[in-house]
């Protein structure tokens, strides 16, 4: 089944997001090569394709997993709670309906 994964960051967690990237990518790229991943992105912190210096309000994932429990799991251990990006973190079942 479909998880979202809804990750809120913290304010001002720009240099902790972009040092703990490479390490929450190489996750993300795991999921895709099994097959796995949806879609993967960040929240622009405000209205813009590259928000600079502003930064991100947060993550969205949404992936394949076994049950709920796998996928809190896997939330879990993202490198991006490690470095204290973020604030929480919230996952749901998801339905894709379209396309």
């Amino acid at each position: 089944m479909w998880y979202a994964i809804i990750g809120t960051d913290i304010p001002d967690s720009l240099a902790q997001r972009l040092a703990a990237r490479p390490a929450h990518l190489e996750r993300l790229q795991r999921l895709r090569d099994d097959g796995r991943l949806l879609l993967a992105g960040p929240f622009p912190a405000i209205d813009a394709e590259d928000p600079g210096p502003a930064g991100f309000s947060g993550s969205l994932i949404v992936a394949e997993f076994a049950d709920l429990a796998a996928a809190q799991a896997w939330a879990d251990a993202d490198p991006y709670i490690a470095a204290g990006v973020y604030a929480g973190v919230r996952v749901q079942p998801f339905r894709k309906v379209l396309p």
